[in-house]
């Protein structure tokens, strides 16, 4: 092969690399915690607009060619069925922002087994995300979730008017950091319910309104 046509094809595959964050099932980031909330407390535009604050997270980090899917359950109303977060993000495996594997299937996320913990549920930059001990503590995360990552079955709010309100309401959050209070203190993603939805209350109680996101 002629010398330039190589040096072509390099840098021809090395940009597919990038562009496409190392392909489903590759060790390209396929999890993350969100940086940053979309900015109104526990409102993120419904399941739709969590969905593309993780794409445009993700994106902005340089990770593109992936299906985003935010962790959050919606419960039945207004004649729709509740929605499980753990059906929205794809059979796995997925890998963080350092390509390190969290999990290798839906079961696996849900089980003891799984590879979270505060050092590698990073965010989509490839940072710890604060929690318990740290100022400002940031471990409660929203998810709207059971431990099994099925939606509540309940009239009480656990979604925050499925993520549309920033007011009344509760949202149930996990702690990425797997250690604090509640009634399950060591659960990812469902550890205690929120004192509210607004920015104010849920950083209240160790939170900012972050999510997790996967790639499908």
């Amino acid at each position: 092969m002629k010398p330039h046509l190589s040096i072509l094809l390099v840098a021809v595959l090395s940009s597919c690399a990038t562009a496409g964050g190392g392909g489903a099932g590759g060790t390209g980031m396929s999890y993350f915690i969100t940086s940053s909330g979309p900015g109104n407390g526990a409102n993120t535009g419904g399941l739709a607009g969590a969905d593309e604050h993780c794409r445009r997270l993700a994106e902005a980090a340089g990770t593109r060619g992936r299906t985003w899917r935010a962790y959050l359950s919606t419960q039945a109303a207004g004649g729709q069925p509740a929605i499980n977060a753990r059906d929205r993000i794809g059979r796995g495996p997925w890998h963080n922002a350092r390509g390190v594997r969290v999990a290798a299937s839906v079961a696996e996320l849900h089980a003891d087994s799984n590879g979270l913990n505060k050092q590698t549920s990073l965010n989509e930059r490839g940072e710890v995300v604060a929690g318990r001990g740290d100022t400002p503590n940031r471990h409660d995360i929203l998810t709207g979730s059971q431990a099994d990552g099925t939606a509540f079955q309940i009239t009480d709010d656990r979604t925050c008017a499925n993520w549309t309100s920033s007011g009344t309401g509760s949202a149930q959050v996990g702690h990425h950091d797997r250690t604090g209070g509640g009634q399950a203190p060591t659960s990812w993603n469902s550890a205690h319910a929120s004192r509210g939805c607004s920015q104010e209350n849920l950083r209240g109680t160790g939170g900012d309104a972050l999510f997790y996101c996967f790639g499908i």
